[in-house]
């Protein structure tokens, strides 16, 4: 023997007046509000256009945006690169003795 509530869930009752009236009520008003607007003609054009507008200058911005990157990695590698020392160093300076001129590497045998 199986034992079920009967106590219906809060809500849920068969015995509820009203509800398929309401909504088909609330059905009726949306759709008479809907009905009475109208779209403006130009609509679209003028989303597409504000569309576009937003496009180019989201564009323009991105291409001010690496051409100043671009300038300024440009202009610290130019710097720094003049920071050098003037001077010749130790790699350049010519004053050591060749070590192995003439001299070649071993080759290894095949």
């Amino acid at each position: 023997m199986t034992h079920q509530d009967a106590t219906p869930s809060r809500g849920t009752s068969p015995d509820r007046t009203g509800h398929g009236r309401t909504e088909r009520e609330l059905r009726e008003a949306l759709d008479a509000l809907a009905g009475g607007v109208l779209p403006d003609p130009d609509a679209y054009r003028t989303a597409r256009g504000e569309w576009l507008r937003r496009e180019r200058r989201r564009r323009l911005v991105l291409a001010v945006l690496v051409a100043v990157v671009f300038a300024l990695a440009t202009l610290i590698g130019l710097w720094v690169l003049n920071q050098a020392p003037s001077d010749p160093g130790v790699i350049f300076s010519g004053t050591g003795a060749p070590v192995a001129e003439g001299m070649s590497l071993p080759r290894p045998r095949a």
